[in-house]
């Protein structure tokens, strides 16, 4: 994986040259951030130079309150919570019931975010931060082409540094004001632990024997998951 700078934009990388079956995850195919509403002129040309379509998976009160225009680039909405982001504060959800909740509620929706993604044009998969619901897209598509699981559990859990220090500090103080009894809030708002995807991955082989049992019985086709390793996944041979 590489960290990338595009100007104005958190946490942004390309998921390319990790292990995967049959070669390697391709690079400039997978890629992933926090929004793009902050994305200075710079930033925005980085985004037009290298990505075909972004995958917004934020709310509608997200897309408001923070709004992207970027022409170019095709871009589609797929809101993955089903509810708003604050509830999950208010209920004190722990990452890994957030996850299982994603999984289990949103399954239509994730697949539809990596069947874009299958289409094997350069795309950008984003939330607001970059860290839960595109932690858990990210890591399905790459689990499902045979990705190296540590390298997949790897790039999930390099989120955390990528965040500002200064913003997870003052969300932090802000969730603790807010929720002073809260357990969870702080990990839900700016951690993302290598346990917690691991867990999350045993998860799913356990229920739907693998990451593509799950896209399976979500609605994906063998053709549909041929085309997202055809995408993904490039022979080290091929490049000598």
């Amino acid at each position: 994986m590489t960290v990338l700078e595009f100007d104005g934009v958190n946490n942004v990388r390309d998921v390319g040259g990790m292990p995967a079956d049959g070669g390697r995850i391709r690079s400039g195919i997978l890629l992933r951030s926090g929004q793009l509403s902050g994305a200075t002129n710079v930033g925005v040309e980085a985004v037009r130079e290298r990505i075909a379509h972004i995958v917004d998976l934020r709310d509608g009160e997200e897309v408001a309150a923070e709004p992207t225009e970027i022409d170019g680039p095709e871009t589609t909405h797929l809101p993955l919570f089903l509810g708003s982001v604050r509830s999950f504060f208010e209920t004190d959800t722990s990452l890994e019931d957030l996850y299982l909740h994603l999984l289990e509620e949103s399954g239509e929706r994730l697949v539809a975010a990596i069947r874009i993604i299958a289409a094997g044009e350069p795309t950008l998969v984003h939330c607001t931060v970059g860290k839960d619901r595109t932690g858990v897209t990210v890591a399905l598509a790459l689990a499902a082409v045979g990705a190296d699981r540590d390298a997949i559990i790897a790039d999930y859990a390099l989120t955390e540094s990528q965040l500002p220090p200064e913003r997870s500090q003052r969300i932090a103080a802000y969730l603790r004001s807010q929720h002073p009894e809260a357990v969870h809030a702080v990990a839900l708002a700016t951690q993302s632990p290598a346990p917690v995807m691991r867990a999350l991955l045993d998860g799913v082989d356990a229920r739907w024997g693998s990451a593509a049992g799950y896209l399976r019985a979500n609605g994906m086709s063998d053709a549909e998951l041929d085309a997202l390793h055809t995408a993904l996944v490039e022979s080290v041979a091929d490049q000598g």
